[in-house]
């Protein structure tokens, strides 16, 4: 132990000794900081940190209890107990008593553990007997496993050492049972993160191949073997012979698990730094200080490219480690099970046996003499349900092989029908391809996939990085066709049940974010990579026009549905025509709903769900009728107001009251909205008068799974501006609006909208309380209250958004389409309300979309004389005055 000479019980003497010892940490914790390099491994940094806490305490406790000290024996546990104590972590400790704590002993450790708080270390602390570890231990495999690392500063070896004696497997916690107590711990954890490690801020402790994974690995290992090997292995650097004879771990794989543990000691050390707390967190916060801390600064870079490639460095590095997780917890596991005889082995086939259920090559020859079974071990998982998995000499086999996969391999005819055939399997689909990205395969075979692994997107949208979001876009698929998911999305299900090629999607999945990365266009430069890939792997014409048609449009149905106005018939007839057929629609309503839904899971909602199938729904009709002839706006006018005049006759109201509810109501009217919102504005309107103005009425549950707020009163202009500013304060996400002024200058405006959290309103207080809000900002003509209370992210001021404004005519409406792309931030649609007001602007509708922080509004609009905006001065006009309010 390293030894600091200052620490000793002359500093009680002083009647200063609290602020030496507040000074002696302060001293410790700078020198260490300033010795700290992100480049050089922090292993000493760690040691020394925990020597200095050990003689901290030891002196503490020598002051404190005296003569009773040997009595006790005052240990370190958890990662203190392992000596690695970063600049904030947690400092466990744990007082063993082998009696019922005395008086004298009480009144000790309560000033000892007063003073360690009031110099400022806080550390987590425990007093036990023996007895009292022991059967806590047995309760609680965590207990157990804290215990495993148990470590003695100050006080009796022989205490400690009988606490050993009674925790061992022969006792308690055998290692069958530890170990099963561990993966099942291990998978609850997991699937706390989605089972990803490529979460956008990950967590570099607690995570899928994060430092816990390591842990256990020492953990099992150790109970098993009762050493301590693989902690040594892992600490000091060098291969033990002693390990050597169990065969678990070849140098050039302990080279890389080194390796990989240096890399994330170093970015938590600098993380806990920077934070200046125990975080474990990569929070957008701090990625870019910790990618510049790292190097990846560079001034030639794009904007967000330093962070995004310290980011893929670090998924690489949890890649690696959560692959040798895998391969070790599985020899663990024959090993307690089986034995370390290799019983159980069944021939397979000329190139694989099965060994304890899982593949293994017949011998290490076997890829050398036959690079195909590369592929054919992953088929042959599918095909045999019964197989665990891969075994991990195969595994390490197989990261040996990766070279064979060359320009040959690639054009080598059997390699490409297996991997064909490993997309037209009933099963296992996902679990194998996660299985080939893993080791490797994947981005060997593909070159372009290789360039998105562990490709991080700097933005809210995207969560995950863009192979694993490929990964979770063709699960969903897959999910789609499966009974057991089926209550999920019946619609899909039923959907998928009709398509006749499934691989076809999970291709078109594969690619189409293939490119992403790429300077240009991905969608447009990934249909070349597919269209390659199609041919060569000798797929149908027809197969290869679909596949690289879902590539190249793989965002026109999101795009249209949240940003367009479907109830526009001009926009249905332009996307049925680049759809072209029900076939390609099938598919690319699938593959829109999954790719959404493995964005990022807080996307989807019921809005977006229930906008795709409209917009599905209704271009099947367009496409069923033909493209050369589209309804007509009149047949479209009269068809929708019979059923909503059918409607409101069955709920009892007049005809005479239908007629005078709709005397001033323009033809836009009934083109703008559909029978079932016609007929609940017609019920409102016909039981309300002049003195129920504004009225404001909300029905919590439409068929587009939002609440719709309805509001009627005399036009003044200032409407959409007030009732954007409240919905606004009142946390509420406004999702659609539409606006149609009646012959007499009423207006009748709907909005669309859903809870912040994406949630629909499901409470009558909460209706209430919109309506009367809304109802009196109208009235008084301005927004009162005790502030906003629309929440912008924490990670939103990390990704600032350029505002841009683009003018589009709209030849069907005879309006003009304006697109505002900026920074979502509260009061954004009432500062544009303002705009159309001082310019004279009338708001026929807007199409409110937002992704992470990004907002994408569309709104449709005309001048004062209702005709659409197409001067170019008068353009540049709205935009400076637009651009200037989101300035300011």
């Amino acid at each position: 132990m390293y030894l600091f000479p200052n620490i000793n019980s002359s500093l009680f003497a002083r009647q200063d000794s609290l602020l030496l010892f507040k000074e002696l940490l302060k001293q410790q914790d700078i020198n260490l900081s300033e010795k700290f390099d992100p480049h050089q491994s922090v292993a000493a940094l760690l040691e020394e940190k925990s020597d200095f806490i050990d003689q901290i305490l030891s002196c503490c406790c020598q002051y404190f209890l005296g003569e009773y000290v040997s009595q006790l024996s005052l240990c370190a546990v958890g990662g203190y107990g392992r000596r690695e104590l970063f600049p904030y972590s947690d400092i466990d400790i744990l007082v063993l008593l082998n009696f019922e704590e005395s008086t004298v002993i009480n009144e000790g450790l309560g000033r000892f553990l007063t003073f360690l708080w009031d110099i400022g270390l806080k550390p987590g602390f425990s007093v036990r007997t023996i007895h009292e570890c022991v059967e806590s231990a047995k309760l609680d495999q965590t207990i157990m496993t804290s215990l495993m690392e148990i470590r003695l500063i100050n006080g009796s070896v022989i205490l400690l050492e009988a606490l050993k004696a009674e925790i061992t497997p022969e006792k308690i916690w055998p290692a069958d049972q530890f170990f099963a107590a561990k993966m099942q711990e291990q998978k609850r954890r997991y699937k706390k993160y989605h089972d990803t490690a490529y979460n956008l801020e990950p967590n570099i402790k607690e995570g899928p191949g994060g430092l816990r994974d390591l842990h256990v690995i020492a953990w099992v290992f150790k109970r098993h073997y009762d050493t301590s090997e693989l902690k040594e292995l892992v600490k000091y650097g060098f291969l033990p012979e002693e390990l050597v004879k169990y065969g678990f771990l070849p140098k050039s794989e302990y080279a890389d698990l080194v390796a990989a543990l240096d890399v994330l000691w170093r970015i938590r050390y600098a993380l806990h730094l920077l934070t200046r707390r125990c975080e474990n967190r990569l929070f957008f916060d701090h990625q870019r200080a910790l990618a510049q801390q790292f190097g990846f600064s560079e001034e030639n870079q794009h904007y967000n490219e330093d962070v995004e490639q310290f980011m893929q460095f670090y998924f690489k590095t949890v890649q690696g480690l959560e692959r040798q997780n895998e391969m070790l917890l599985q020899l663990f596991n024959e090993r307690f099970i089986f034995g370390d005889s290799a019983e159980n082995s069944t021939p397979l086939n000329d190139h694989f046996k099965v060994i304890n259920g899982y593949l293994e090559a017949v011998d290490d020859g076997v890829f050398e003499r036959e690079p195909t079974a590369l592929f054919e071990i992953f088929l042959l998982l599918q095909q045999n349900g019964s197989l665990t998995g891969v075994r991990a000499t195969t595994i390490r086999l197989i990261r040996k092989s990766l070279h064979l996969i060359d320009d040959d391999f690639r054009q080598n005819k059997t390699a490409n029908r297996l991997f064909i055939e490993i997309f037209r399997q009933p099963r296992g689909i996902t679990q194998q391809l996660r299985r080939m990205n893993r080791y490797g395969i994947l981005a060997a075979y593909l070159p372009s996939f290789a360039n998105i692994v562990a490709r991080m997107q700097y933005d809210l949208f995207h969560v995950y990085t863009v192979d694993e979001h490929t990964l979770f876009v063709i699960r969903n698929l897959r999910r789609f066709s499966l009974d057991i998911h089926s209550d999920e999305l019946p619609y899909c299900n039923q959907i998928f049940l009709l398509i006749e090629k499934p691989e076809v999607l999970y291709l078109a999945a594969l690619f189409h974010d293939i490119a992403k990365g790429r300077n240009g266009d991905h969608s447009v430069i990934g249909e070349d990579i597919a269209r390659n890939f199609c041919i060569q792997h000798n797929l149908s014409t027809h197969d290869t026009k679909l596949i690289t048609w879902l590539v190249r449009y793989h965002l026109i149905m999101s795009m249209t549905a949240q940003r367009r106005d479907i109830s526009d018939l001009d926009v249905i007839h332009k996307f049925a025509s680049k759809v072209g057929s029900i076939e390609y629609l099938k598919h690319l309503y699938l593959l829109t709903v999954a790719d959404i839904r493995a964005t990022n899971p807080k996307l989807w909602n019921s809005w977006k769900d229930a906008l795709l199938k409209e917009l599905y729904a209704v271009t099947y009709k367009t496409l069923q009728k033909g493209l050369s002839s589209p309804a007509a706006l009149a047949d479209r006018r009269f068809e929708t107001k019979k059923e909503a005049r059918e409607e409101l006759i069955k709920l009892g109201l007049s005809e005479p009251s239908i007629d005078a509810s709709w005397r001033h109501a323009s033809d836009d009217y009934f083109l703008r909205f559909s029978a079932d919102e016609i007929a609940w504005h017609t019920i409102a309107i016909a039981s309300s008068s002049e003195v129920d103005f504004p009225l404001v009425l909300l029905r919590p549950q439409t068929q587009l799974g939002s609440a719709e707020i309805f509001i009627y009163t005399i036009n003044e202009g200032t409407i959409f501006s007030l009732s954007t500013a409240t919905l606004d304060q009142l946390g509420l996400t406004i999702l659609d609006a539409r606006f149609v002024t009646t012959i007499d200058n009423y207006v009748l405006s709907s909005f669309q909208v859903l809870e912040q959290s994406g949630q629909p309103i499901n409470e009558l207080f909460r209706e209430v309380q919109i309506c009367k809000t809304l109802r009196a900002s109208l009235l008084q003509k301005e927004v009162k209250g005790d502030g906003n209370i629309h929440r912008q992210s924490r990670q939103a001021k990390h990704f600032p958004i350029p505002s841009s404004i683009k003018f589009n005519a709209d030849s069907v409406s005879r309006q003009t389409m304006i697109e505002l792309i900026t920074t979502d931030h509260a009061g954004l649609l009432s500062k544009i309300g303002h705009v159309f007001l001082e310019q004279a602007i009338h708001l026929h509708s807007a199409k409110i979309t937002t992704i992470g922080s990004r907002a994408e509004d569309m709104f449709y609009v005309t001048n004062q004389h209702h005709l659409p905006i197409t001067e170019p001065e008068e353009q540049q006009k709205i935009e400076t005055e637009i651009l200037k309010v989101l300035d300011d």
